[in-house]
């Protein structure tokens, strides 16, 4: 019996290692087998939607600030890192009680399952795929000690030589290994070819437009190498939202249901919205963990049904100041009603930027609002509008902290130069853009270094619901290093606050300065 410190390492790392392969083969059966139920019945996405819910605001800001629109990325990275390190551990905890282990792995099993069952559109038969994972797991993890006893030096058993036991434990591990990989593969491949959702977007035709949008002026672009497009592809749309997991949704069986403080309760089917008078309209929408100076805004055009139409078939009750829209996932949001039922351009939208939806960006229906930041009034997937108060009803972000109403602040940026970059001395020109959708922009004016305030030239106007870009040119900017700073003033003759403010719990606000050198 060897019982040397390396031999001691070297040994504890097999049980380890096989911890974490049983770990893997959990994750990867139960993928596969969610690929036949619902979207949330996958460990990790019910493990990380769970998180999103119990996320405090400073901690969500923190991760949209630091990760941007790889946030989730970055959550399902660090959980998997987590399950690792506790696979590990459990097969360590296996040297002294395998039937310890396993019941570790029952009882984290049982708490994912708890997960599963929390998220919306889930039941009882959605447990299939973590129960499976788990009866692979401990078996994977029972095989693996068995082999791994054989093999070490510490306790000999009988059997075959240790070095033929060793490689026996290798191999097995591999093959379980390789499995898992496969399994995790063959689900993802089965999951494309199980989407509903993307066969029926593809095949479908939007119907033209009753009102169409007016294009925008030939000058609503300014001409900067580097700034923004004022219309922004699908593809680069920032996507900012709770879904861990993209809903699948298949327009045939999407409806929305209209309840609440209402005359008349109804449900719409899609070919119903599609048969309505739908409008197209160009609407910029900002995202209400923009920092001063981000990339959380985007500017599109719009194919949608006026939701003030909608809630005219409802009558909404006297009283009534709310109106509670929630996705397929469980999200909310809570917007003025007032809002939905004036004269802008406030929509169920099903197009963006001339096709149907992207499924990140709400497939086959979501909500664009202008004036409201979108955790009050962009909700995706939706599928429930409840006409309420505020008074009675609260909203997903409102319950974390968040401000009840959210109208967008008035905001500008600075695309170029960017942060610390070096340009030519001379003719420095300068451009970005600037937001304060209802009331338009009519003037944006920039500092470089602690001199005056000077007017930038304007993009065309568009709309009052769209951003407007500026351009600026610096005609002898001089060696060294400096710094430009940008404010906007609205239609109402607001001038943008020079007030810093973090994104909780009503948006940022303050003025971006970029640093650049001259030389």
């Amino acid at each position: 019996m060897n019982n040397s410190p390396t031999t001691k390492l070297r040994d504890l790392g097999a049980f380890g290692l096989a911890g974490f392969t049983s770990a893997a083969v959990l994750f990867a059966v139960a993928q596969l087998a969610s690929v036949f139920f619902a979207t949330a019945s996958a460990p990790l996405v019910a493990m990380g939607s769970v998180f999103i819910d119990l996320t405090p605001p400073w901690l969500k800001d923190l991760a949209i600030a630091t990760f941007g629109t790889n946030d989730k990325l970055a959550l399902f990275i660090s959980l998997g890192i987590v399950a690792a390190i506790a696979a590990v551990a459990v097969g360590v905890l296996a040297t002294r009680s395998f039937p310890v282990a396993a019941g570790i792995i029952v009882v984290l099993a049982a708490a994912i399952g708890s997960a599963v069952l929390s998220r919306p559109a889930t039941g009882p038969v959605d447990l299939t795929p973590i129960i499976l994972g788990a009866v692979f797991s401990v078996l994977t993890l029972r095989w693996l000690i068995t082999l791994a006893a054989r093999a070490r030096s510490l306790d000999p058993v009988p059997g075959p030589a240790p070095g033929a036991s060793r490689r026996n434990f290798l191999l097995g591990t591999t093959l379980a290994l390789v499995g898992a990989a496969v399994a995790t593969g063959v689900g993802k491949s089965l999951a494309t070819v199980r989407n509903v959702a993307d066969s029926a977007r593809s095949a479908l035709g939007l119907p033209a437009a009753k009102v169409l949008a007016t294009p925008p002026p030939a000058g609503a672009q300014v001409e900067v190498a580097g700034i923004s497009k004022f219309i922004t592809p699908n593809k680069d749309f920032y996507r900012i939202d709770t879904a861990l997991s993209v809903p699948r949704i298949d327009p045939s069986e999407w409806s929305l249901r209209v309840h609440g403080m209402v005359e008349k309760e109804f449900t719409m089917s899609f070919n119903e919205l599609l048969g309505e008078d739908l409008v197209e309209t160009y609407l910029t929408l900002t995202c209400v963990s923009n920092p001063v100076g981000g990339q959380l805004v985007g500017n599109a055009k719009w194919l949608g049904y006026p939701l003030r139409r909608l809630l005219e078939r409802a009558v909404p009750l006297e009283g009534a100041d709310m109106v509670l829209s929630t996705s397929i996932d469980g999200f909310s949001a809570s917007t003025p009603i007032e809002v939905l039922t004036d004269e802008r351009m406030a929509l169920l939208a099903v197009g963006m930027n001339g096709e149907p939806l992207p499924l990140e960006h709400g497939f086959p229906v979501r909500m664009v609002v202008p004036g409201l930041y979108g955790y009050v009034s962009a909700t995706k997937w939706v599928v429930d509008l409840e006409v309420t108060r505020f008074a009675d009803k609260a909203a997903y972000w409102t319950t974390r902290g968040w401000a009840e109403q959210g109208p967008i602040k008035l905001s500008s940026r600075v695309d170029v130069p960017r942060s610390f970059a070096s340009v030519p001395a001379g003719k420095v020109v300068m451009g970005g853009t600037a937001w304060a959708q209802t009331k338009g922009i009519s003037a944006v004016q920039v500092q470089i270094d602690e001199g005056e305030w000077k007017d930038a030239e304007l993009g065309a106007e568009a709309s009052l619901d769209t951003w407007r870009q500026w351009r600026y040119v610096w005609e002898n900017g001089e060696s060294g290093n400096h710094t430009v700073s940008v404010r906007a003033i609205d239609g109402h003759g607001e001038i943008q606050t020079s007030e810093k403010a973090d994104p909780v719990p009503n948006g940022s606000s303050g003025w971006q300065r970029v640093q650049f050198s001259v030389e």
